[in-house]
């Protein structure tokens, strides 16, 4: 039997779930050392998820167009500059733009990189995402330590070998007009337009209720490092399943099964880590759906999933529902309404 996963379509996942994990390292060690009034601690996260999600629609454009560009060099210079920004210049604000860019840029060449060379899996792709949660805990804890910006930026530079390693996973795609021609897993009997925008508000609901998520039973740095762990395999996990079992059942796996395990979870943490991990899996499903109906535009259709992101998150900024009944009400309200949009969009027997 031909195996569904092989070290040519899943490669350079493993390679950018290194760039993708030092990425956010860095970018949370930045965010997390920022001091000031309740105003600025409130309006610079806000500016960050902007910066860093929207813009990597037109990147990943632009990227589609020009794919022999290598944005993942240029990314590092840009995020590993940021630091000398903040410690010698003195230019915390400057140096947040600046790690925007930088991350806006990794996202996209691990984006166009695992989805050029996947060969329709999405095992790749997920992989580079689960990075991401790792990373985001790591930074936040460092920057809570006196470790050296400069060990930080040394880590920051063996990105480099990592993201021109991967590069030779995409080198067939290059002259490619479609280069992700055989992702095949959305509805073909719907207009396109239709699913791609039912497929971007799945990503809005889902980004909305990862802050929702009644988790009262964490109050240690081991239970934060646990949540986004726990997160990270998910995602990594979501892909996996895609190619192993298809894409719809792992959909209504992600999005039903996680239902009871989020609600009565609350007070019960491997109870709750279960529904985190399951609900975390349809970051794969709504990519693949993505990439299937923008085939040879998969920087964009990666970017649109950033914007998802930042629409999904940005309420949260603005008001949250403060009891866990109404946490419990609101995730069931849109669970539901996930499962009938990607019911909708998936066909019943998508391509594996």
């Amino acid at each position: 039997m031909k195996k569904v996963l092989t070290e040519k379509n899943i490669g350079a996942g493993y390679l950018y779930f290194y760039v993708h994990f030092i990425t956010e390292i860095i970018c949370f060690f930045l965010l997390y050392r920022i001091k000031g009034n309740s105003y600025l601690l409130w309006v610079i996260p806000f500016v960050y998820d902007a910066l860093a999600f929207v813009p990597q629609s037109i990147i990943g454009y632009f990227n589609d167009k020009y794919p022999k560009i290598n944005l993942g060099v240029l990314g590092v210079v840009i995020i590993t500059l940021a630091l000398p920004m903040y410690f010698i210049l003195h230019m915390p604000y400057l140096s947040i733009v600046t790690v925007c860019i930088g991350n806006a840029l990794l996202h996209v060449s691990g984006a166009e990189v695992t989805l050029r060379s996947s060969n329709g899996k999405l095992a790749s792709p997920a992989i580079f995402v689960g990075g991401g949660s790792f990373g985001v805990i790591t930074g936040r804890l460092l920057a809570s330590t006196n470790v050296s910006y400069l060990l930080i930026a040394f880590f920051s530079l063996t990105m480099i070998p990592f993201i021109l390693l991967a590069e030779y996973y995409k080198k067939d795609t290059l002259n490619d007009k479609n280069p992700c021609k055989n992702f095949n897993y959305h509805n073909k009997n719907m207009n396109v337009k239709l699913v791609i925008l039912f497929a971007v508000l799945i990503v809005i609901v889902r980004a909305y209720m990862g802050y929702g998520i009644p988790t009262s039973w964490n109050k240690t740095t081991l239970e934060t490092i646990l949540l986004f762990s726990i997160m990270g395999i998910g995602k990594c996990l979501g892909g996996i399943m895609c190619d192993l079992i298809g894409i719809r059942k792992t959909a209504i796996i992600s999005i039903v099964g996680s239902l009871p395990f989020l609600l009565f979870g609350d007070q019960v943490m491997l109870v709750s880590l279960i529904g985190i991990m399951m609900f975390s899996m349809t970051m794969a499903v709504t990519l693949g759906i993505l990439v299937s109906t923008l085939k040879k535009t998969p920087g964009l259709a990666f970017g649109l999933t950033t914007i998802g992101l930042f629409l999904g998150t940005a309420p949260i900024f603005f008001f949250k529902f403060t009891t866990v009944l109404s946490n419990c009400i609101l995730i069931t309200i849109l669970t539901v309404i996930c499962l009938l949009m990607a019911l909708k969009i998936i066909p019943k027997e998508a391509k594996k």
